[in-house]
């Protein structure tokens, strides 16, 4: 949603609707930035929104004297944040006017607290500008909220704290979302929206349909429930590594002329998973385009930024290995070929399906839906991180160099069905009907998500 907001015409409210809401939704950052969750301007001195600062704290401004943050900073980028945000301006006690609950516990602790007066009507309600979900407007600024939003819920008239929406589970002891919410009351401009699709329809008694005001809205299975790996924003392995990741951290790209690389958000220590790599663009150089597997809690033994784990270049070479162990070097190969006629290239536009059995130590890589490398076993590789993090972590990886101009890019579809914005053309089949892939998963083979982490 990086450009993307939503947005509906709304009713004129009683007063009393003007004096109270209440604000839910489940959210995935994949940024960390100044974006907005929900927002209303109509001239700055008309102007309410809830936001995320570009310190990843929860804020809320209101040009009626309303300037609430937290204090605590929400900078994960790989699970869903469950946000309440409870407004009642009639409530004698000031502090009470303002709630905000994260995954069903209240915040308490902010750096700015700015309550609005007892029975004040706040800006964030005015019907003379239409509301924005997932852009804010300041100064003419467009702040646009850049991630996943699912479930969004939204109360005129009356307040509620996190319980509607989520509870603990039983087992876990975590916050999950409840689909099926009950006994929530919407008030006139109230709504239900993103539930389970991309349908631009109110799931509240209202019919309070929206539009899309600009972008493309994109369906994803990623979802409250099931969380799906991505690349890690926050991951930086070498100092003066810079990452460029889009598209809900699914595709990156980056001119700055250096050695980069990055690992996925969820790894695993056991089963067999698999992704999809779509080349978009290369420079000629077929080693500096390296995609595979790696150990995300030992990443590298000292300030190498590349050629841990087990990677394949373009031009069809196996690499991996950690520094300082059996004769590493960064420039030379360290596994022999793997595909029966040697080694096998790829470039732009093709699509690569990467499988993992961690349990046998043997992984397999598809091109195009053609079987290339069939259970290649790293078992004797005693200079791989993945087997000798054994144990620990094992996710997705990208190496890859850029002179200029993002010379090497590349998009993964690890389960959501597309590559960066384009859908796969048509599905292929998928045992575990866990994520969505251009070609066949492999049987036994599962997307790499919290759900394929318990098949």
């Amino acid at each position: 949603m990086a450009s993307t907001y939503l947005t509906y015409t709304q009713q004129s409210p009683s007063t009393a609707e003007g004096q109270k809401f209440t604000l839910s939704m489940w959210v995935k950052k994949t940024a960390n930035t100044d974006m907005g969750l929900y927002g209303n301007t109509y001239s700055n001195t008309h102007r309410g929104y809830i936001y995320f600062d570009g310190n990843d704290r929860l804020s809320y401004y209101d040009s009626n004297g309303v300037n609430y943050t937290t204090t605590r900073v929400f900078r994960d980028n790989n699970s869903f944040y469950h946000i309440v945000v409870s407004v009642d301006t009639t409530l004698s006690t000031s502090s009470d006017r303002i709630k905000f609950y994260v995954n069903g516990l209240r915040e308490t602790v902010f750096t700015n607290s700015s309550a609005p007066n007892q029975n004040d009507t706040l800006k964030l309600m005015n019907t003379t500008n239409t509301p924005n979900m997932g852009r804010m407007v300041e100064a003419g600024t467009s702040y646009y909220f850049q991630g996943v939003i699912s479930h969004a819920h939204f109360t005129q008239g009356y307040t509620y704290d996190a319980t509607p929406f989520g509870e603990t589970d039983s087992t876990t002891g975590e916050w999950k979302i409840k689909t099926d919410v009950t006994g929530v009351t919407y008030g006139t401009n109230g709504f239900w929206w993103l539930k389970d699709t991309i349908a631009t329809t109110d799931h509240s008694p209202n019919s309070n349909n929206f539009t899309v005001g600009g972008g493309t809205l994109t369906k994803t299975e990623d979802n409250p429930s099931n969380v799906f790996v991505t690349l890690n924003k926050l991951q930086k392995p070498y100092a003066s590594q810079s990452n460029t990741l889009n598209f809900g951290n699914t595709q990156y790209a980056d001119n700055n002329s250096n050695w980069q690389r990055n690992y996925g958000t969820i790894g695993a220590t056991t089963g067999k998973y698999f992704y999809e790599f779509k080349c978009l663009n290369d420079d000629g150089n077929s080693g500096r385009c390296r995609i595979g597997w790696d150990s995300i809690d030992d990443i590298n033994a000292s300030n190498d930024n590349y050629y841990s784990g087990l990677t394949l270049d373009r031009a069809g070479i196996l690499r991996g290995g950690e520094k300082g162990y059996d004769g590493y070097s960064p420039n030379n190969v360290q596994m022999s070929a793997a595909h029966s006629g040697g080694n096998f290239s790829f470039t732009a536009n093709d699509i690569l399906g990467m499988a993992i059995d961690i349990d046998n130590n043997t992984f397999s890589v598809y091109k195009n839906g053609n079987l290339e490398i069939n259970a290649y076993s790293y078992a004797s590789a005693s200079n791989c991180s993945l087997l000798k993090s054994k144990g620990h972590f094992i996710a997705p990886s990208v190496n890859w160099y850029s002179t200029s101009g993002d010379v090497n890019s590349g998009a993964f579809n690890f389960g959501n069905g597309y590559f960066g914005t384009t859908a796969v053309s048509s599905a292929g089949t998928n045992a575990s009907n866990n994520g969505i892939f251009e070609y066949d998963v492999p049987t036994g083979y599962t997307a790499l998500s919290t759900k394929g982490l318990n098949t």
